[in-house]
């Protein structure tokens, strides 16, 4: 199954008005708490630079999009209801927040950097709100969550574990099977929190505690979104956030720009590709004296502050960093770099970075990894076996038998 990430946050802070600009799914925007009752699930797009530029040749994707040399490769992103502190204990949306969250793979935090909302989501004066708190409480909430789902019956659990079952780390997995954690998440876990090869039984509750907040860092990793970075208070909040949080991934962005960004490009009125440092105006005479102004706000307040509106960026941030995914290209003919129906590159697959050619094979179709002889590699045009673990960009042609039956 593709990853699957959240997109979260408290009320109030750009959070829908990202993933609409995102996803440009036309979720009911609106500046009162707990607009967003039902999640709103959308598809997003990553950006990657294609092979076709350097292999000279024009191709025709099937699976996802290539504009100017670009590849958007589709994602799904899903927007829940807005958080509040307390939300573990069932505050606000709390318990419908987090049971959202429970299949995610990586979660985009939406903060207001401008410190323009309060701890309770409502409207204030920009800066009178430190956004530093809103990181911690998110992080403590969905730390606390998944702590107390392993700390119910946990004394019995433990003692299983530790005389009956054969494998804990495994024990371990299945028991949080239902928040998407695997295996290679427990055991990053037990490493990062010291209790490799220890006992369940000999766990004090703050070992109980840490294990839930790595699990939590391997299995829901955290990329935040430092919205509303047009505003001038954004600017040192979002300095002090990067000093404060050295190991989180934070992207200054202004979903509002994109969102303004892609709705104008949609009409014709500029060009502008996601993730674009620039954009142009294609006639004037077409814009109003309020988008003119817009238009001049955005380029002042966001490219030449920041580069970019830093939405692309949150999610190309998130797969290719947070989940460490890369980009393949499967291919039937190596010399025509086509499938049998002559489409040139026609897939451009996100794998993650360690997936092997047999494990490939398996994502084309189960007979084809069944079986697998070898794979080539267009690249070198050498052939690689079944343990060849996948580079970016790779393009692979996968050789296999009929299955016998």
């Amino acid at each position: 199954m593709p990853p699957l990430v959240g997109v979260i946050g408290k009320t109030n802070v750009g959070k829908t008005t990202f993933f609409t600009a995102a996803t440009l799914v036309d979720a009911q925007i609106s500046n009162h708490p707990f607009t967003t009752i039902e999640p709103n699930v959308g598809i997003a797009y990553v950006r990657k630079e294609c092979v076709c530029k350097r292999l000279s040749v024009k191709d025709n994707p099937v699976n996802s999009t290539c504009i100017e040399g670009y590849r958007f490769i589709p994602v799904k992103l899903i927007d829940v209801a807005g958080l509040i502190p307390g939300a573990h204990t069932g505050r606000g949306l709390g318990n419908k927040f987090l049971d959202d969250l429970r299949k995610a793979d990586a979660l985009i935090h939406v903060v207001d950097a401008a410190g323009s909302t309060d701890a309770e989501g409502r409207p204030v004066k920009p800066g009178t709100y430190d956004p530093i708190e809103d990181v911690k409480f998110v992080e403590y909430e969905i730390n606390t969550w998944i702590y107390q789902i392993l700390k119910r019956d946990w004394e019995r659990f433990a003692r299983y574990v530790d005389t009956q079952a054969p494998d804990t780390i495994q024990a371990l997995a299945e028991r949080l099977s239902g928040l998407s954690v695997k295996r290679t998440h427990v055991v990053k876990a037990l490493k990062e929190a010291k209790l490799e090869g220890s006992k369940l039984t000999s766990w004090s509750d703050e070992d109980l505690k840490k294990f839930a907040s790595e699990i939590r860092r391997a299995s829901k990793p955290i990329i935040i979104a430092a919205n509303k970075a047009d505003l001038p208070e954004a600017v040192d909040n979002i300095k002090r956030m990067i000093k404060e949080f050295r190991d989180n991934i934070i992207v200054p962005t202004s979903s509002e720009a994109e969102l303004a960004l892609k709705r104008a490009s949609r009409k014709g009125l500029i060009k502008y590709l996601p993730g674009d440092k620039t954009f142009s105006i294609i006639d004037e005479s077409r814009l109003t004296d309020a988008q003119k102004r817009a238009l001049r706000y955005i380029n002042e307040r966001v490219f030449k502050v920041w580069g970019d509106t830093g939405v692309q960026k949150v999610i190309n941030e998130t797969f290719f960093n947070a989940l460490n995914m890369i980009v393949v290209y499967p291919v039937e003919d190596q010399s025509k770099l086509t499938d049998h129906k002559g489409n040139v590159l026609p897939d451009a697959l996100l794998v993650e970075r360690g997936t092997t050619a047999r494990e490939l094979a398996y994502m084309i179709h189960s007979d084809l990894g069944e079986s697998f002889l070898y794979a080539i590699n267009v690249w070198t045009k050498q052939r690689v076996g079944e343990d060849y673990e996948l580079k970016d960009n790779d393009i692979i042609k996968i050789v296999a038998v009929k299955a016998r039956h």
